[in-house]
């Protein structure tokens, strides 16, 4: 049973169609990049598996399920999100803030168990973040508060992960520790990992599938099989750039 399925998916708003009648699927263990240019939809896609956006016809399925007849606590123990805005939490240790993600599974107070305490040990763990537990969160650096984010998703315990752009405000080897993690997390720990990125050629090098947003299409292809589709060089054409399928890369023309 696949953790993510769009069934003629249709998404936009006002009379703006972002996505037609779109239909695809995601395994699990697998690593997928939600590529596309500027204001085509990639947040708004993503923003509509976690039942923030309603589709405007069609339906998303979770695991064989209708995300219509999922309900918010059963959404909460299947899709955690990731949000792309720079998270600066005062006076919250990186324990703490991982703990939150166990707030499907705690009591109305929020007080966590031993076992709850023992998944968010874990997460920072597996993250690289274990030895900074008891440090304020607003003391990180933005590498470091990114992987506490990833941690949170993980304490959440949910099969499915989504990521709104989690390199955007890093530098270049952080953006790559960062992909590598997803990517380590994917195969080891069996979670279907969607994320979108404009990091074009970090996408093509790390993941296993890539989903390319071309409005008001969407196509999902294994990563080799869309760097020879010509989609990705389509879609990025212009006077000034050029996509180089041998190096990976949106290269300046000459």
């Amino acid at each position: 049973m696949r953790p993510l399925e769009f069934r003629n998916l249709t998404l936009g708003y006002g009379s703006r169609i972002l996505l037609d009648h779109v239909s695809a699927s995601i395994d699990a263990g697998q690593l997928v990049a939600l590529l596309g240019r500027n204001g085509t939809g990639k947040s708004t896609l993503l923003r509509a598996v976690t039942g923030l956006e309603k589709p405007l016809d069609g339906e998303i399925r979770l695991f064989g399920r209708s995300l219509r007849e999922t309900t918010p606590q059963e959404l909460a123990r299947k899709v955690s999100f990731v949000a792309t805005e720079k998270i600066r939490i005062a006076n919250l240790t990186c324990c703490e803030v991982v703990g939150l993600g166990r707030a499907p599974y705690t009591d109305w107070l929020g007080r966590l168990l031993a076992g709850d305490r023992a998944v968010v040990e874990r997460a920072l763990a597996i993250v690289g973040m274990g030895d900074f537990a008891d440090k304020a969160l607003d003391r990180l650096s933005d590498g470091e508060v990114q992987r506490v984010m990833i941690a949170r998703a993980l304490a959440q315990d949910t099969p499915l992960i989504l990521l709104d752009e989690p390199t955007a405000f890093l530098d270049m080897p952080n953006r790559y520790e960062v992909c590598t993690l997803l990517r380590r997390l994917a195969h080891e720990e069996g979670k279907c990992i969607l994320f979108s990125t404009h990091e074009l050629d970090i996408a093509l090098t790390l993941c296993d599938s890539v989903a390319l947003i071309d409005p008001p299409r969407l196509h999902l292809l294994q990563t080799e099989e869309m760097v020879r589709s010509g989609h990705i060089e389509r879609l990025f054409h212009s006077d000034t750039v050029a996509f180089d399928a041998d190096t990976r890369k949106i290269t300046m023309r000459k």
